[in-house]
């Protein structure tokens, strides 16, 4: 069993004895620490908390600890119920709240769950903020609230179809261009919240056919919920022998779009975000971000236009801190998260399709054309496994070292900029894993990356 606590929030597999995995108590805990945390930083007593969850088999019972938790601690609960994670931020902006709790473990499969932490703009803590909350949840000094000044819930509402209406208000969303193109679009939504909001943004656009896999929301995850090509064989199979014009994935709480073309192969995940700033720059000259393990070729476009591209180091309020700081107008993740400001700071698969499904449908052409007007480069993403007392930052110093002949970047792991391409690798925010990214021009050429760094590892922690 793991229990994982970081800034990107509390993530654990359900089961197990407290402080091993994401026990009922450890739920109430970190819970607890939130609401003294918010209270502390929004300057009041009684806060309004908006809470959301995906289709996972935990949710509701995760979701009746927080709510009691939080209304022990004197919040208000708005309870939002099933949600996508950009629908829960979203809420708390729209609720006026000081606070949000999306409970989802993302991609991670079925046994995970998590608390993500949201402050009073719908957005992730930063780092600060949530080594305060760590600490005072270590520190254990909970002080419920009396009986009288119990916290309140304020009803269960249903956000989907707010956040549809932001995404169809968006300037660059039109509707009238996708209803006349008349698509196709084949979904796959891994059993979970995306199989209710996205066939109802699909409709919403005007697109009349829709083949629909894995979006009955029970949190029995058909396949890996990761939405990686080895994931994505049965959409990739559906949409060869169907005439559908395009294929979208998303994870279970739908922050992540990948996109399958018209002759079932893969879009490239690291590409979702590459077209919807190719299509955004077109109309909304600015500057771009995206995080160090994301694709050159958004750097590319973005030069093209004239405009300025930054890297951020992993992790989504790292990207939205870069973005204010350069005043982008797009920017995201490699994984298929497009941050869409004229919309909200935060990842949204919803406001990725339907920015997509336009430029498609103006510019007429297939999606595997309109691929080839990109940059083409090829990601390996590899993983290895943490042991027990593995000394990471020891492992990376010591590569640094091998590797200093090359532009290193260490503001997050280790980046090696080679001339023909680069590696990144990191321990993950969120699973008990160093992450080795690459990229290179030839998918053999970024595999060899990605293999050389991995075998380096083994040999200096004598695996």
């Amino acid at each position: 069993m793991s229990l994982i606590k970081s800034i990107s929030g509390i993530r654990g597999t359900i089961g197990g004895t407290v402080g091993e995995g994401l026990s009922p108590i450890d739920v109430v805990k970190f819970t607890s620490a939130y609401a003294i945390w918010l209270q502390g930083y929004s300057h009041k007593t009684r806060c309004k908390v908006v809470v959301g969850r995906d289709a996972r088999i935990s949710g509701e019972m995760v979701s009746h600890l927080v709510i009691g938790a939080l209304m022990g601690s004197g919040c208000d609960v708005v309870n939002i119920g099933l949600a996508t994670t950009p629908t829960t931020e979203l809420a708390v902006k729209m609720e006026k709240a000081d606070g949000g709790i999306i409970l989802t473990a993302s991609h991670n499969p079925k046994q995970w769950n998590a608390l993500k932490l949201l402050n009073e703009k719908g957005e992730f803590l930063n780092k600060k903020e949530g080594e305060t909350l760590l600490a005072i949840a270590e520190k254990g000094l909970f002080n419920f609230t009396e009986v009288d000044e119990l916290g309140k819930l304020l009803g269960t509402i249903d956000y989907l179809p707010k956040h549809i209406e932001n995404v169809l208000n968006l300037d660059l969303v039109d509707v009238e261009a996708i209803k006349k193109a008349n698509f196709t679009v084949a979904v796959d939504c891994v059993n979970s919240v995306g199989g209710i909001a996205i066939p109802a943004l699909l409709e919403a656009l005007g697109v009349k056919n829709i083949e629909k896999l894995n979006c009955v929301p029970d949190g029995n995850f058909a396949h890996n919920p990761e939405p990686l090509p080895a994931h994505l064989t049965d959409i990739s199979n559906l949409i060869k022998h169907k005439k559908v014009d395009v294929g979208f994935v998303v994870d279970p709480d739908v922050d992540r779009l990948a996109i399958i073309c018209e002759n079932g192969e893969m879009f490239g995940e690291e590409y979702t975000l590459v077209s919807v700033a190719d299509y955004v720059l077109q109309h909304t000259p600015g500057n771009t971000v995206s995080n160090m393990s994301s694709t050159r070729a958004l750097s590319d476009i973005t030069v093209k236009y004239g405009m300025q591209y930054n890297a951020s180091a992993v992790g989504e309020v790292n990207v939205v801190a870069k973005m204010k700081e350069t005043n982008a107008v797009i920017g995201g993740e490699g994984n298929g998260g497009v941050i869409y400001p004229a919309s909200h700071y935060g990842r949204d698969a919803l406001v990725g399709i339907a920015l997509f499904l336009t430029n498609l449908a103006k510019t007429g052409k297939t999606v595997s054309e309109l691929r080839a007007t990109f940059p083409n480069y090829f990601a390996s993403k590899k993983r290895l496994d943490l042991k027990p007392n593995m000394d990471v930052d020891g492992i990376f110093a010591v590569i640094k070292g091998c590797y200093k002949h090359y532009k290193i970047n260490d503001i997050d792991g280790v980046k090696i900029d080679f001339p023909q391409g680069w590696v990144h690798l990191r321990k993950s925010n969120t699973e008990p894993i160093i992450r080795v990214y690459s990229e290179a021009q030839t998918m053999e050429q970024a595999d060899k990356f990605g293999e050389a760094i991995i075998e380096e590892i083994k040999r200096i922690a004598k695996l």
